[in-house]
């Protein structure tokens, strides 16, 4: 079987070896396991489900969300040699009816459908006469309403186990916490599935926080090294998109905007040309973002504060795909968290699920707070404790000025002790400040030694001492308990005066902290002649514009520095090229040899 999918990786994609863990799950959809696999951005999910779609004898339907995407997808395959067809809004009729007597016939084994397209009666009556046997859904998060990007035509997903009971299914997502997984594989697969968590760690990306004060000084600055680099800035608003579009475009940028408020053609425009070329600014509400597959984005900025630390990892996830060194910078404003919250209180009536939203950015304004490595703070609320130190965000390279702050914190671990490590932080601070409450007094908290003993400060500093807390890992909130706080035995440590706690300085209002400059280099590339490296790209531009595909589905940046180390002479060697499969070589080999030729 491991031959076999090694064979299928090399013979059809070009590449020599998978990445680690992708042939676990590989294998495992082979088997017809059902399979939630949690991979982080850029680890090559697609080639897990692509490999054993082509070997299984039946035939696969892969459910993404986007219309773009299917179409990136379908010609990312197409260029590979593999016969693969989507059924979509934005084809005619009679070229979704042509892809689906292709795929009715068995010529191509891949259909690509959006969620409310295969959900109908029609489609799925169509289907069963063809009997698929895999099905993978991608984007997965958005199937459950513990996720931050919940959708509802996702949901009615979890009627597939019982329309089409012998098919294998397969969910992938590069952001679930650990709610939302157990939430996917209850739909999808009624709890009898496998969770493979590839884990969250993307060591290439510098992570830094600083307050917001002058945003467009701020923004000018982050920018001012980075001319030559594509990224994207996410604002809130559709009008903030504008101010920056105009501001960026005066200081000289080409800046491009996205946002829903914009044409459908007009926002295909601008991502198409975000995605061909070099040194584009993209300027967007969270509107842009989903299913975007170009691997040089060096950086991502957050003039706002996104809704989550889910949002804020799929948001900066889209940095740095090709494993290069990208910058993520968020600018934390307490006016942003008041909007947020505003914003969750307005999203309809099921207060279960504002609760959890609100935990969820409780969680993201602790990583706004944390005082030690901002990676371990990410990865631990993720699952994954014990990470070590990366000295590489601006917490490990330039760390803030702690103080003591023991006798607080064994004053809000006290707390929450006596109060039974049952409610909330609203609930524990109004006991620490002698809050007069119908709850404090129902439950006879009144009565509590801790009832009163942080009354001399101000309830921003609690929030902020227990948002630190559990960023360091002293407390627990737990969502799936609305919030509940819980000590960990390193907050009984600190409680029991076996370990010291330290604080990071809470300023109640505005307060500065220069940002550290930094700058993602174009790793991989320092090393390759540039003259040369840009000529292959403008040669592969030229052919994407040619064909109607984002560029990457011609090479992707690693297949053409890889190019620039070998420079192959002939068609053998072109096909040592990483990413060179024999479709790309037979179609491309010899326009990129010549162009190797010309500089040389």
């Amino acid at each position: 079987m491991t031959v076999s999918a090694h064979s299928v990786l090399k013979s059809v994609f070009g590449f020599p070896e998978f990445r680690p863990g992708q042939i676990q799950i590989v294998e495992r959809l082979l088997e017809g396991k059902h399979t939630l696999c949690v991979m982080p951005t850029g680890a090559g999910k697609s080639l897990c489900y692509q490999v054993p779609a082509l070997m299984r004898d039946h035939p696969s339907i892969i459910i993404s969300p986007l219309v773009a995407l299917m179409d990136d997808q379908v010609a990312g395959l197409v260029a590979n040699g593999v016969a693969a067809v989507a059924i979509h809004s934005g084809r005619s009729r009679e070229e979704n009816v042509a892809a689906w007597r292709a795929f009715q016939s068995g010529e191509a084994k891949l259909l690509y459908l959006s969620p409310e397209r295969l959900m109908t009666p029609r489609m799925l009556d169509a289907l069963k006469s063809v009997e698929p046997g895999l099905f993978v859904v991608d984007e997965a998060h958005c199937i459950s309403k513990w996720g931050a990007s919940f959708r509802r035509e996702y949901e009615q997903l979890s009627q597939l186990k019982h329309h089409f009971p012998n098919a294998t299914l397969a969910a992938f997502t590069a952001t679930a916490d650990s709610a939302t997984r157990a939430d996917i594989t209850e739909k999808l697969f009624n709890g009898e599935g496998e969770t493979i968590v590839r884990g969250f760690d993307r060591p290439n990306l510098n992570l830094s926080v600083t307050p917001k004060l002058q945003w467009k000084s701020q923004i000018l600055e982050f920018l001012a090294e980075r001319r030559e680099q594509s990224g994207i800035v996410y604002c809130l608003s559709r009008k903030l998109t504008g101010e920056v579009v105009d501001l960026l475009k005066a200081e000289g940028y080409r800046a491009l905007p996205y946002h829903a408020g914009m044409s459908p053609e007009m926002r295909r425009e601008n991502q198409e040309v975000f995605m061909a070329e070099d040194a584009v600014v993209m300027v967007a509400t969270i509107a842009f973002g989903m299913g975007i597959d170009k691997p040089d984005i060096r950086y991502v900025f957050h003039l706002n504060m996104p809704g989550s630390m889910e949002a804020y990892y799929q948001e900066i996830g889209r940095a740095g795909r090709d494993g290069a060194p990208a910058d993520a910078m968020l600018l934390y404003g307490m006016g942003d968290a008041g909007l947020r919250r505003r914003f969750i209180d307005g999203d309809g009536e099921d207060e279960g699920h504002k609760r959890r939203e609100h935990q969820r950015l409780d969680a993201l304004l602790a990583y706004c707070e944390a005082t030690q490595c901002r990676r371990i703070t990410l990865l631990s609320y993720f699952g994954e404790p014990g990470a070590k130190a990366c000295g590489n965000c601006d917490i490990c390279l330039d760390p803030p000025v702690l103080l003591d702050g023991t006798r607080e914190a064994q004053m809000l671990f006290s707390a929450i002790l006596r109060t039974g490590q049952s409610f909330g932080s609203g609930h524990v601070v109004d006991v620490l400040r002698g809050g007069d409450t119908d709850k404090v007094r129902a439950r006879g908290h009144d009565a509590l030694p801790t009832y009163g003993i942080g009354k001399d400060r101000p309830k921003a500093f609690w929030q902020g001492l227990i948002r630190q807390a559990v960023a360091g890992g002293y407390l627990k909130s737990d969502i799936d308990q609305f919030g509940v706080l819980k000590l960990t035995d390193r907050g009984d440590a600190v409680l029991r005066g076996r370990e010291t706690f330290e604080l990071r300085e809470i300023v109640i209002g505005k307060g500065e902290r220069k940002p550290r400059r930094t700058r993602a280099s174009k790793a991989g590339e320092s090393d390759v002649d540039s003259g040369l490296l840009a000529a292959l790209k403008n040669l592969r531009r030229e052919l994407a514009a040619e064909r109607n595909v984002p560029a990457y589905v011609i090479f992707s940046d690693a297949t053409l520095i890889d190019m620039c180390h070998l420079r192959p002479e002939n068609l053998e060697q072109m096909a040592a090229v990483n990413g060179v499969g024999p479709k790309k070589l037979a179609d491309l080999g010899e326009v990129f040899l010549a162009a190797l030729r010309a500089q040389t």
